[in-house]
């Protein structure tokens, strides 16, 4: 008596679930993009848009390190300036175009990153904090005393020639969709280093190094990578902001500048991913539209910074992620 048999065909595998985490940062991050895009066409001023974008990079960068890393900084104003001075003097006294004007100071505010890293990452909390102070002020100290910085004057009418021979920078709008698109690449590139396998063992080392270092992990060497990564892509804004200001000043090396960052990255929001972003507009925002206040900005300043940290310990786009998912978990209830 014949049997059949019949073999079981598996039926063909579904594709994972996206995230809720993943697909609400496409989403936001869209419509980040399209309000920017639009934002000179309906009333917004480029310059003010190209320097709160230069800003929310350099405290993207900055939060790399502090909110994902837990290493408090303060001197990474000597890389947003060393950049700058770079690109300002090849691209005015060398003749470089922009783009490799560019590269040049993101390279050297990398290189100084990996110095600076290499002695302050020996140390860690307030120690490490004022370590990085005290290079940042040597740091500006070299930079007030070097003939090719201009001392007090800096170095003005810096050229912003064409893009890749191409892209006219002259043109108000042509500059503000390269520093868009310069920010965006920056931005996604921090948000892709955060969810790698490296920016994993990172935020582990932050929430517990002795566990991370029990299970094979050179925490000195993770944090080193990260100290330069953030230095490049503070850099990275430096250079671009000195291309489209066509100045390159001690403002960008000096102490203050190194706690405004700070303030930026607390006020929007430590370890998010937009906080920084949101942080570096509304501080810009304020010195914009208040300027004519005069020493009464930094007063205003000073009490949205006091209330923040009493009132609003996670930031803005901290306290917004957390009523969102109290109001998704009620929901759910």
């Amino acid at each position: 008596m014949a049997t059949s048999s019949k073999v079981a065909i598996p039926a063909p595998a579904t594709p994972a679930a996206e995230p809720p985490e993943t697909r609400g940062f496409r989403i936001a991050t869209l419509i980040f993009v399209v309000a920017l895009a639009v934002a000179p066409h309906v009333g917004f001023y480029p310059v003010f848009l190209m320097k709160a974008l230069c800003f929310a990079l350099f405290a993207c960068a900055f939060n790399l390190l502090l909110g994902f890393g837990g290493l408090l900084s303060f001197g990474h104003a000597m890389f947003l300036g060393t950049a700058g001075y770079v690109t300002a003097y090849t691209a005015k006294s060398w003749g470089l175009s922009p783009e490799l004007a560019i590269l040049a100071g993101t390279a050297a505010s990398t290189a100084l990153g990996a110095m600076a890293g290499a002695l302050a990452i020996r140390r860690q909390g307030i120690y490490f904090a004022m370590i990085t102070l005290a290079l940042s002020q040597m740091v500006f100290f070299f930079y007030l005393q070097t003939p090719f910085t201009h001392g007090e004057d800096g170095i003005q009418s810096v050229p912003r020639g064409k893009m890749f021979g191409v892209l006219d920078l002259t043109q108000p709008l042509v500059m503000y969709y390269v520093v868009l698109t310069i920010f965006m690449l920056g931005f996604l590139l921090i948000y892709r280093v955060i969810h790698s396998p490296f920016g994993n063992v990172l935020k582990a080392i932050r929430d517990n190094e002795p566990r991370a270092i029990s299970l094979g992990y050179d925490a000195d060497r993770f944090m080193l990578i990260a100290f330069v990564l953030s230095a490049g892509l503070a850099g990275l804004a430096g250079a671009t902001k000195a291309i489209v200001f066509q100045l390159a000043s001690l403002t960008d090396v000096h102490w203050t500048m190194s706690g405004e960052v700070v303030l930026m990255t607390l006020l929007g929001g430590m370890g998010t991913i937009f906080g920084p972003v949101a942080g570096a507009f509304a501080i810009i925002s304020i010195e914009n539209y208040f300027a004519g206040f005069g020493q009464w900005v930094t007063v205003l300043t000073g009490v949205i910074f006091v209330v923040c940290v009493l009132a609003f310990r996670r930031g803005i786009v901290g306290e917004l992620g957390a009523w969102w998912t109290r109001r998704r978990n009620t929901r759910r209830g």
